[in-house]
């Protein structure tokens, strides 16, 4: 092929490849279109879901603001109905001031108090760097002993060995009755130096095994499951059991409480113990919450009195704990005569709620009960007014949320099924 003729052939090529890069103008704008199309459906979408959204939740600076309470369980004993009034405090008959076995410097404290913690979890961490070594120090000296036994056995199998050859010997007269009992004692011996060190071997463990509870007891922890009440100690600070040390030692890391375990002691005039009984029941009203009533019974009366102040000490269990219920609160206690528990029988518990939280209307009273943000409005029946509280005898259960402080301009903006900004 002549050269002009592969000129027009590469010329040829060069003009289908440019022919090739062309853009399509009616192709491009058929995109463009599709896009754009696209482009408003989703907005279109996009805009009906947010309309949707907005209606369904509105702002909620445009909410109506209220408070609630929890109705409560309602004590079935009758006011009124005790034999013996007195006052007393709520004690934890399992309480713990958990601290170190030994004196030591705190590395590290785990807890706060209000933690709720688990019985050995751990709580604070000790300086165990004297402990580590000296266990690594016994571990050495166990192997050591390990070896030395090794060391023994071969040197018993060579004394049996030595002790067959002189008895072979001897047999054949080839061997005085010396060397035999030479080589018998030899065997003892070294019997005697492997029972010594297999002895050896045991004490050796037995001090690894020290050892480790030293370096365990480096490590504080929780006795029993409760809540932490107090923290006594800092990271950095020295803490010792008998507070060796003077004021610059701590003697515990922190108290402990078993919430399970609360109960409320009183001490009654001894002219009035006769009055009460075991298992006797009994009301009791936590000054905290004067409106609120626990039931309880007589646990025990404890048998010896105070001459100083002429009152014997009767301890009382709650029936039902609460979480409002703490250590030392002061409380008090009504005794129930025996007919109380006849009159319970027949006088309908309900729960206890505010009076505030009680309306009424042309239909009759009713609440507004709260879940999650939206509230249901509830017809109930009520009972006798306790203070400032009201017994709903239907209608509403114990647990239930309810809103409270129903004035008359709140009630004008709650409507039922409306959502409401719960502000407790």
């Amino acid at each position: 092929m002549s050269r002009d003729a592969e000129k027009t052939a590469d010329s040829a090529d060069k003009q289908a490849l440019l022919s090739a890069l062309t853009i399509d103008r009616d192709a491009l704008a058929d995109d463009r279109g599709r896009a754009l199309k696209w482009f408003v459906l989703i907005a279109l979408v996009a805009g009906v879901g947010f309309v949707l959204w907005f209606l369904e939740f509105p702002d909620d600076s445009e909410l109506v603001t209220v408070r609630t309470a929890i109705a409560r369980a309602a004590s079935s004993v009758p006011s009124g109905a005790s034999v013996l009034d007195a006052t007393g405090y709520v004690v934890a008959r399992r309480q713990a001031t958990v601290s170190a076995k030994i004196t030591g410097k705190v590395i590290e404290v785990f807890i706060e108090e209000g933690v709720v913690v688990q019985k050995g979890q751990l709580l604070a961490q000790l300086d165990d760097s004297i402990p580590q070594a000296q266990l690594e120090l016994a571990q050495a000296q166990l192997r050591a002993a390990i070896a030395s036994l090794q060391e023994i056995e071969v040197q018993r199998k060579q004394a049996q060995l030595d002790l067959d050859r002189t008895q072979g010997l001897a047999e054949r007269n080839l061997a005085s009755q010396a060397d035999l009992d030479r080589d018998e004692l030899s065997v003892e011996a070294v019997i005697a130096r492997l029972e010594r060190a297999h002895q050896d071997i045991m004490v050796f463990e037995r001090g690894v095994a020290v050892q480790r509870q030293m370096v365990a007891d480096m490590q504080i922890r929780a006795p029993f499951a409760g809540i932490v009440v107090a923290k006594s100690a800092q990271p950095g600070e020295m803490i010792s059991p008998l507070s060796a040390g003077g004021g610059f030692t701590r003697t515990g890391i922190c108290t402990i409480v078993d919430m399970d375990s609360l109960e409320v002691e009183v001490d009654v005039n001894e002219s009035y113990i006769n009055r009460v009984s075991a298992k006797q029941r009994v009301q009791v009203t936590l000054n905290a919450y004067p409106d609120d009533h626990f039931p309880a019974e007589v646990i025990a009366i404890i048998p010896t009195a105070d001459r100083n102040k002429a009152t014997v000490r009767v301890r009382v269990a709650l029936l039902e704990m609460d979480q409002r219920v703490l250590p030392d609160m002061g409380v008090r206690v009504a005794f129930l005569d025996e007919h109380a528990e006849v009159e319970a029988e027949s006088t309908p518990t309900g729960v206890i709620v505010p009076d505030a939280a009680i309306a009424a209307d042309d239909v009759g009273k009713f609440v507004y009960v709260v879940d999650g943000q939206r509230i249901a409005r509830r017809s109930v029946t009520t009972g006798p007014g306790e203070g400032t509280r009201v017994r709903v005898l239907s209608g509403l259960n114990k647990g239930e949320r309810i809103v409270t402080d129903l004035s008359e301009e709140l009630l004008v903006s709650l409507v039922d099924g409306g959502r409401v900004a719960v502000l407790n």
